[in-house]
């Protein structure tokens, strides 16, 4: 098919694969290798003024999230000023964490493990990036291709989600004039500040110290005890950028039991994770009970009628467009 043929698909369908030519790269700092992207738009393009960057799941499928992040600005009429991308994170193996259709791995691609990058951790070979900073210098390059950005939204869902919510605190700055914006949708597990968790009350939450059935529940990644090396900064520090940076959360109404349409087989079922709730929904209301209570935060978190754990359901939603597109909305 060609490429024209396919980004009509791509418009039309939110399962329309992307083509092989809407896959740039660029080289990452310090000889770090190469990262791949999907991109809507050609380089320099002066009519976009914003970027909605939608980061894959564990199985890195980059081209389907890259669609649904398509089909939601098109849905939002945005695609005339808005650059969507997705990142492709290369691995070394990928036999299993790999999507048809998504190419493999060339000679001199950065590369991790089907589960360092979504931890953030610091890529193979002899110079090595973390994820988090590969993250942050596609921003960079975005921004440098794009002269007249002035937003970049980062929207995760999945694995993604999981691995941007826990970025944010140890992001480096921006670029000078650009607002950088959080969306996390459906993630398998939170980044944690503090040692309390949720506790179900009613029909809502508190949050509560845990009893010591479940020891190192609060190590990363789960929460900010032991902290990696690699990771810039400290828990404190990280703990107060988190809570300054702008964050939205999305959740699917139907990713809250233990179904098929809930992918419920591929949850972190680990003691940690499950002291932050029994299903991905759970987690997410927990999470926003946490911030409530004890980051003094009110953020918002859209429940999505209808969707259980799919991107392309989630992000080209109604509810959605205010979160991903707000000031339109």
């Amino acid at each position: 098919m060609k490429c024209a043929a396919c980004l009509l698909l791509m418009l039309l369908t939110v399962a329309g694969g992307a083509c092989a030519t809407d896959l740039r790269a660029f080289e990452l700092p310090n000889q770090a290798g190469t990262l791949h992207y999907y991109s809507s738009r050609q380089a320099r393009d002066a009519g976009v003024t914003s970027v909605l960057l939608v980061m894959h799941g564990h199985p890195r499928d980059a081209d389907r999230s890259f669609a649904a992040g398509v089909q939601a600005a098109r849905a939002a009429g945005r695609l005339q000023d808005t650059l969507v991308v997705a990142p492709l994170y290369q691995v070394e193996d990928a036999r299993h964490c790999s999507s048809p259709g998504v190419p493999t791995a060339e000679a001199g691609d950065a590369l991790w493990t089907c589960a360092s990058w979504l931890a953030g951790e610091p890529s193979l070979g002899a110079h090595p990036i973390s994820a988090f900073a590969a993250l942050d210098a596609l921003v960079v390059e975005l921004v440098g291709r794009y002269p007249n950005v002035r937003s970049v939204t980062l929207a995760g869902f999945s694995a993604g989600a999981q691995m941007l919510q826990h970025s944010i605190g140890f992001a480096a700055e921006p670029p000078a004039g650009i607002e950088v914006r959080y969306v996390i949708a459906d993630p398998g597990s939170w980044l944690y500040f503090d040692p309390v968790r949720p506790l179900a009350q009613g029909d809502g939450f508190v949050t509560a110290m845990p009893d010591d059935e479940c020891p190192g529940y609060n190590r990363w990644k789960y929460g900010t005890d032991a902290l990696p090396a690699w990771l810039p900064g400290n828990a404190a520090q990280a703990r107060a950028r988190y809570a300054a940076a702008q964050v939205d959360y999305l959740e699917g109404a139907q990713d809250s039991n233990a179904g098929r349409d809930a992918f419920y087989p591929i949850l972190d079922k680990s003691c940690a994770a499950m002291l932050q709730g029994p299903f991905r929904l759970q987690r997410g209301l927990g999470y926003v009970a946490y911030e409530r209570e004890v980051l003094k935060l009110q953020r918002r978190l859209v429940v999505v009628p209808g969707c259980g754990h799919r991107v392309e359901c989630v992000l080209p939603s109604v509810q959605a467009r205010s979160v991903l597109f707000p000031g339109r909305y």
